[in-house]
């Protein structure tokens, strides 16, 4: 009980500094307002947009067979395009030329399609193999089936 109290102190002590260590570069920044401004709009963009629709998400997969391979595409595409769009949909030419070196928007949708191609994939495999234990388990009725040690047994509908 005593090390999760000093944990939880060194670890609030370690945000304070942190927290510091932002002030300090937001007020050395040449447009301090600027930084604000882009940090005011990414709290209202994550409170009033992606969480919402991460809640929305949810409560679709309630229920759903395969929700954690689901809400895991979810996640993984919903970080490319979080990463990707500031540079997509900033106007004219990036002030780095490096920036946006290759089309973005062309390999944004590649790497989702690719995603979605996984996680059918993935879904469709599992699909496969609990049929095939549904099968097994109806030509062993006389005590012959599958093993329901490690890897085995009923899926939750968990994954």
């Amino acid at each position: 009980m005593r090390t999760a109290g000093a944990a939880r102190y060194a670890l609030g002590g370690l945000g304070v500094l942190l927290i510091g260590i932002g002030v300090r570069l937001v007020v050395a920044e040449p447009d301090p307002a600027g930084v604000l401004l882009w940090l005011a709009g990414a709290l209202v963009l994550h409170d009033g947009i992606l969480a919402p629709l991460v809640l929305a998400a949810g409560l679709l997969l309630v229920g759903r067979r395969h929700r954690g391979t689901l809400r895991g595409a979810l996640v993984v595409a919903g970080g490319l395009v979080l990463v990707t769009l500031p540079l997509l949909v900033r106007p004219g030419e990036p002030p780095n030329p490096s920036a946006l070196p290759l089309p973005y928007g062309r390999n944004l949708a590649i790497v989702l399609a690719v995603v979605a191609a996984g996680t059918t994939a993935r879904v469709l495999v599992r699909r496969r193999r609990e049929r095939a234990q549904r099968d097994d388990g109806d030509d062993g009725a006389a005590g012959g089936g599958r093993d329901e040690g490690v890897g085995g047994g009923r899926d939750d509908g968990d994954d």
